[in-house]
């Protein structure tokens, strides 16, 4: 089901400013906007694990010193 709502578009400055109503809240902090003809495409950017993180990083090749 396609839900629609019809919202105002505010200014601050040069800035237009939507505000998006409860129904339409995202869970994150962070995302991408983007421009498609007429239209405006939100796209929530994922919040990446601290594991995927983790395997993101390269192999550090250094040699741990011993410890005893």
């Amino acid at each position: 089901m396609v839900m629609t709502c019809h919202v105002s578009l505010d200014s601050n400055g040069e800035d237009q400013i939507l505000t998006i109503p409860r129904e339409f809240a995202m869970s994150g902090t962070e995302v991408l906007l983007r421009k498609e003809g007429d239209r405006l495409i939100i796209d929530l950017v994922p919040v990446k694990s601290l594991l995927a993180t983790l395997q993101s990083l390269q192999e550090i090749s250094d040699p741990f010193p011993d410890v005893n």
